[in-house]
Protein backbone atom coordinates (compact mmCIF):
# COMPACT_ATOMS: atom_id res chain seq x y z
CA UNK A 1 0.00 0.00 0.00
CA UNK A 2 1.57 3.92 -0.96
CA UNK A 3 2.42 5.61 1.83
CA UNK A 4 -0.63 8.10 1.48
CA UNK A 5 -2.99 6.13 1.61
CA UNK A 6 -1.19 4.31 4.88
CA UNK A 7 -1.25 7.80 6.44
CA UNK A 8 -4.38 8.72 5.09
CA UNK A 9 -5.84 5.89 6.48
CA UNK A 10 -4.22 6.20 10.04
CA UNK A 11 -5.39 9.82 9.85
CA UNK A 12 -8.93 9.08 9.56
CA UNK A 13 -8.40 6.39 12.53
CA UNK A 14 -7.09 9.05 14.89
CA UNK A 15 -10.29 11.32 13.65
CA UNK A 16 -12.12 8.21 15.19
CA UNK A 17 -10.69 7.90 18.23
CA UNK A 18 -11.60 12.02 18.35
CA UNK A 19 -15.06 11.40 17.81
CA UNK A 20 -15.29 8.20 20.15
CA UNK A 21 -13.79 9.95 23.34
CA UNK A 22 -16.26 13.04 22.45
CA UNK A 23 -19.03 10.49 22.24
CA UNK A 24 -17.89 9.01 25.23
CA UNK A 25 -17.10 11.72 27.16
CA UNK A 26 -21.01 13.24 26.45
CA UNK A 27 -22.71 10.21 27.26
CA UNK A 28 -21.01 9.70 30.39
CA UNK A 29 -21.54 12.58 31.67
CA UNK A 30 -25.52 12.26 31.30
CA UNK A 31 -25.30 8.81 33.14
CA UNK A 32 -23.03 10.22 35.62
CA UNK A 33 -26.46 12.91 36.21
CA UNK A 34 -28.50 10.61 36.08
CA UNK A 35 -30.56 10.09 39.82
CA UNK A 36 -32.07 6.74 39.75
CA UNK A 37 -30.28 5.56 36.75
CA UNK A 38 -29.93 5.42 32.98
CA UNK A 39 -32.09 4.44 30.27
CA UNK A 40 -31.47 1.64 28.16
CA UNK A 41 -30.55 3.73 24.96
CA UNK A 42 -27.88 5.77 26.99
CA UNK A 43 -26.24 2.95 28.28
CA UNK A 44 -25.76 1.36 24.63
CA UNK A 45 -24.71 4.42 23.49
CA UNK A 46 -21.62 4.37 25.98
CA UNK A 47 -20.95 0.68 24.67
CA UNK A 48 -21.10 2.14 21.62
CA UNK A 49 -17.51 4.31 21.93
CA UNK A 50 -16.17 2.16 24.40
CA UNK A 51 -16.08 -0.70 21.67
CA UNK A 52 -14.98 1.38 19.00
CA UNK A 53 -11.92 2.54 21.35
CA UNK A 54 -11.13 -1.42 21.47
CA UNK A 55 -11.13 -1.76 18.44
CA UNK A 56 -8.79 1.22 17.38
CA UNK A 57 -6.35 -0.80 19.72
CA UNK A 58 -6.01 -2.97 16.50
CA UNK A 59 -6.99 -0.84 13.93
CA UNK A 60 -4.41 2.11 13.93
CA UNK A 61 -1.69 0.10 14.41
CA UNK A 62 -2.84 -1.77 11.62
CA UNK A 63 -3.53 0.84 9.07
CA UNK A 64 -0.01 1.71 9.47
CA UNK A 65 1.61 -1.66 8.98
CA UNK A 66 0.74 -4.84 7.01
CA UNK A 67 1.96 -7.45 9.44
CA UNK A 68 -0.07 -6.44 12.04
CA UNK A 69 -2.87 -6.35 9.92
CA UNK A 70 -3.09 -10.04 9.64
CA UNK A 71 -5.79 -10.21 6.72
CA UNK A 72 -7.89 -7.32 5.25
CA UNK A 73 -11.06 -9.13 5.82
CA UNK A 74 -10.33 -9.23 9.41
CA UNK A 75 -10.00 -4.70 9.23
CA UNK A 76 -13.00 -5.11 7.45
CA UNK A 77 -14.60 -7.01 9.43
CA UNK A 78 -14.12 -4.77 12.55
CA UNK A 79 -14.84 -1.37 10.83
CA UNK A 80 -18.24 -2.74 9.59
CA UNK A 81 -19.46 -3.23 13.30
CA UNK A 82 -18.18 -0.29 14.54
CA UNK A 83 -20.25 1.13 11.33
CA UNK A 84 -23.30 -0.84 12.23
CA UNK A 85 -22.58 0.41 15.86
CA UNK A 86 -22.52 3.73 15.43
CA UNK A 87 -25.26 4.14 12.68
CA UNK A 88 -27.42 2.17 15.57
CA UNK A 89 -27.05 4.54 18.72
CA UNK A 90 -27.08 7.58 16.00
CA UNK A 91 -31.00 6.59 15.44
CA UNK A 92 -31.75 5.38 18.83
CA UNK A 93 -30.75 8.28 21.11
CA UNK A 94 -32.92 10.98 18.67
CA UNK A 95 -35.68 8.04 18.53
CA UNK A 96 -35.71 7.98 22.48
CA UNK A 97 -35.12 11.46 23.29
CA UNK A 98 -38.16 12.99 20.76
CA UNK A 99 -35.82 15.68 20.01
CA UNK A 100 -37.47 18.89 21.07
CA UNK A 101 -36.49 22.22 22.74
CA UNK A 102 -34.37 21.33 25.63
CA UNK A 103 -35.55 24.64 27.54
CA UNK A 104 -38.79 23.08 27.65
CA UNK A 105 -39.46 22.21 31.43
CA UNK A 106 -42.37 20.25 30.64
CA UNK A 107 -40.39 18.33 27.54
CA UNK A 108 -37.16 17.55 29.50
CA UNK A 109 -38.92 16.46 33.15
CA UNK A 110 -41.32 13.72 30.47
CA UNK A 111 -38.64 12.40 28.09
CA UNK A 112 -36.95 9.02 29.14
CA UNK A 113 -33.57 10.10 28.39
CA UNK A 114 -33.61 13.33 30.73
CA UNK A 115 -36.19 13.12 33.03
CA UNK A 116 -34.37 11.31 35.59
CA UNK A 117 -31.18 13.90 35.82
CA UNK A 118 -30.20 16.56 38.28
CA UNK A 119 -30.43 18.84 35.32
CA UNK A 120 -33.01 17.66 32.15
CA UNK A 121 -31.83 20.97 30.00
CA UNK A 122 -28.40 20.03 30.39
CA UNK A 123 -28.70 16.12 29.54
CA UNK A 124 -31.09 16.59 26.79
CA UNK A 125 -28.26 18.89 25.27
CA UNK A 126 -25.59 16.67 25.86
CA UNK A 127 -28.01 13.97 24.18
CA UNK A 128 -28.40 15.94 21.24
CA UNK A 129 -24.59 16.69 21.20
CA UNK A 130 -24.12 12.99 21.48
CA UNK A 131 -26.66 12.25 18.48
CA UNK A 132 -24.35 15.07 16.18
CA UNK A 133 -21.00 12.99 16.86
CA UNK A 134 -22.46 9.73 17.09
CA UNK A 135 -23.39 10.77 12.72
CA UNK A 136 -19.82 12.09 12.56
CA UNK A 137 -18.19 9.16 13.66
CA UNK A 138 -19.99 6.74 11.81
CA UNK A 139 -19.64 8.62 8.72
CA UNK A 140 -15.88 7.98 9.42
CA UNK A 141 -16.11 4.17 9.91
CA UNK A 142 -18.49 4.81 6.99
CA UNK A 143 -15.26 5.38 4.90
CA UNK A 144 -12.79 3.48 6.29
CA UNK A 145 -15.14 0.45 5.80
CA UNK A 146 -15.56 1.32 2.11
CA UNK A 147 -11.56 1.73 2.51
CA UNK A 148 -11.33 -1.21 4.33
CA UNK A 149 -13.03 -3.35 1.33
CA UNK A 150 -11.36 -1.62 -1.34
CA UNK A 151 -8.29 -3.38 0.49
CA UNK A 152 -10.07 -6.22 0.49
CA UNK A 153 -11.01 -6.39 -3.38
CA UNK A 154 -7.32 -5.39 -4.37
CA UNK A 155 -5.76 -8.32 -1.90
CA UNK A 156 -8.26 -11.11 -4.03
CA UNK A 157 -7.85 -9.30 -7.44
CA UNK A 158 -3.91 -9.80 -7.40
CA UNK A 159 -3.23 -5.85 -6.72
CA UNK A 160 -1.21 -4.97 -3.45
CA UNK A 161 2.28 -6.29 -2.72
CA UNK A 162 1.95 -9.51 -5.32
CA UNK A 163 2.39 -7.83 -8.98
CA UNK A 164 0.75 -9.65 -11.75
CA UNK A 165 3.06 -11.20 -14.29
CA UNK A 166 2.68 -12.47 -17.87
CA UNK A 167 3.70 -15.73 -18.50
CA UNK A 168 6.93 -16.14 -20.61
CA UNK A 169 5.72 -17.13 -24.16
CA UNK A 170 8.05 -18.16 -26.87
CA UNK A 171 6.31 -17.93 -31.10
CA UNK A 172 3.61 -19.71 -31.17
CA UNK A 173 3.92 -23.26 -32.81
CA UNK A 174 4.38 -23.56 -36.55
CA UNK A 175 1.99 -25.95 -38.44
CA UNK A 176 4.80 -28.70 -39.03
CA UNK A 177 5.18 -28.74 -35.04
CA UNK A 178 1.20 -29.24 -34.62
Amino acid sequence: MPDVAKWGSAALRFIQLALAVIVMALIGNMIDDAIHGSSSVVNYNLFVPAFILLSLLYLIPASLSDKIMLHPILMFFIDALCCIFAFCGAIALPARQHVHSCSNKDYTSTNTVSSGSKSGEKTCREGQAATAFLWFLWFAFLLSTLYSLWRVKQRFSGGGDRQRTSPNRGQPPTMSQV
